[in-house]
């Protein structure tokens, strides 16, 4: 059976206690969450979901937000393998800015020994994720206040150059394209 057509296991810590309506059950839809964070919070969090719209209901209790949420239970091990290593900073990086793990100097033996990559099984959790327009309650659909979705994303605005950069240092293809500004390169 591929893993991504696995159902996710469910436990009590997992179990969705309120709006479970909105839950995900598949390991697709957990990898697709995990694999849209930039930044991914190891501990307890609070109110740290992917935030992907204000959903703005006609009666001030209906309003909501549009979300998606993973959390993930299990014990991380310490990665010791080389090549292991390499390949999880290796995706961090790429996660952040595709293209830049080729572009810059690789890791060195300092640098590496003062680094730690942890792997998590992703055996049990959950995925709860919430999308569409605001739930008002029938009675409320008739007043004249506007409702609907306004979306979030995040963005990424004009690449700042080190002021210490060398002179004619072209700013590099994978930055402009990560920052939205496709086009010529311009020295910096």
């Amino acid at each position: 059976m591929s893993t991504l057509s696995q159902t996710l296991s469910a436990t009590e810590r997992t179990r969705l206690r309120r709006h479970a309506e909105r839950g995900k059950t598949s390991r697709a839809d957990l990898l697709a969450v995990l694999d849209a964070g930039m930044i991914c919070h190891l501990g307890v969090v609070v109110n740290g979901t992917h935030l992907d719209g204000l959903v703005c209901a006609r009666s001030v209790f209906s309003h909501s937000v549009n979300y998606r949420c993973a959390v993930v239970f299990g014990t991380a091990r310490i990665v010791t393998d080389q090549d292991e290593r390499l390949a999880g900073l290796r995706a961090v990086t790429e996660q952040l800015i595709p293209g830049r793990w080729d572009a810059v100097r690789a890791p060195t033996r300092k640098e590496l020994a003062a680094t730690s990559v942890l792997a998590l099984p992703l055996t049990e959790a959950s995925v709860k994720v919430r999308t569409g327009p605001p739930g008002d309650e029938p009675e409320d659909l008739e007043l004249p206040v506007w409702a609907g979705v306004v979306p979030m994303a995040v963005s990424f605005g004009e690449p700042e150059p080190d002021p210490a950069l060398r002179p004619g240092t072209v700013t590099p293809d994978h930055i402009r394209l990560r920052s939205g500004r496709a086009g010529a390169g311009r020295s910096s």
